[in-house]
C-alpha cells in the first residue's frame, strides 16, 4: 500500500494564482478621485502692493494676538473689522498668514470669520513671516 503525500508544486501554483487575483482585484477597487487644481507659478521677485490695493493682511500669532495690516489687534476684533471692510470695499480680498507661533485652530477660526463676512477672495500664505511683518 502506497503512503499518501501532499504535492507542494501544485499548491504553490494555486497560492500564486490566488495572490495575483487578490492583488489585481484590490488595485481595481482603488479609484483615485481628485479635483483638478491650477497651481500658481512661483516668481523669484517679491510681489509689491499697489497703491490702489485695498486687500487686508491678517497675520496670526500665539494666543489671541493677531495683526490687521501690521496693526496689533486681538482675535475677537477680526469679525467686526471684516464686516466693516466688506461693507466699505466692493472687491474685498484677504490674505491670511501666521508667524512661527500661530496655532492652526486660530487660522481655521479666521478663515471661518472671513467666510461668514461674505468675502470670497481669500489667500493663505505659506511662506515664513516674522511676527507683525
Amino acid at each position: 500500500m502506497k503512503k499518501a503525500r501532499i504535492e507542494i508544486i501544485p499548491l504553490i501554483d494555486v497560492i500564486f494564482f490566488l495572490l495575483a487575483t487578490f492583488v489585481l482585484f484590490t488595485l481595481s477597487l482603488n479609484k483615485i478621485q481628485s479635483v483638478p487644481v491650477d497651481l500658481p507659478q512661483a516668481s523669484a521677485a517679491p510681489v509689491s502692493r499697489d497703491q490702489d490695493d485695498t486687500s487686508v493682511v491678517i497675520q496670526l500669532s500665539d494666543g489671541e494676538a493677531a495683526f490687521w495690516n501690521k496693526e496689533p489687534i486681538f482675535l475677537n476684533e477680526i469679525a467686526p473689522r471684516l464686516a466693516n471692510y466688506k461693507a466699505s470695499t466692493p472687491n474685498a480680498r484677504v490674505l491670511v498668514t501666521g508667524d512661527d507661533r500661530a496655532r492652526y485652530g486660530n487660522i481655521i477660526r479666521v478663515l471661518d470669520e472671513v467666510r461668514l463676512a461674505g468675502i470670497t477672495t481669500v489667500t493663505i500664505e505659506t511662506a515664513y513671516r516674522g511676527s507683525g511683518r
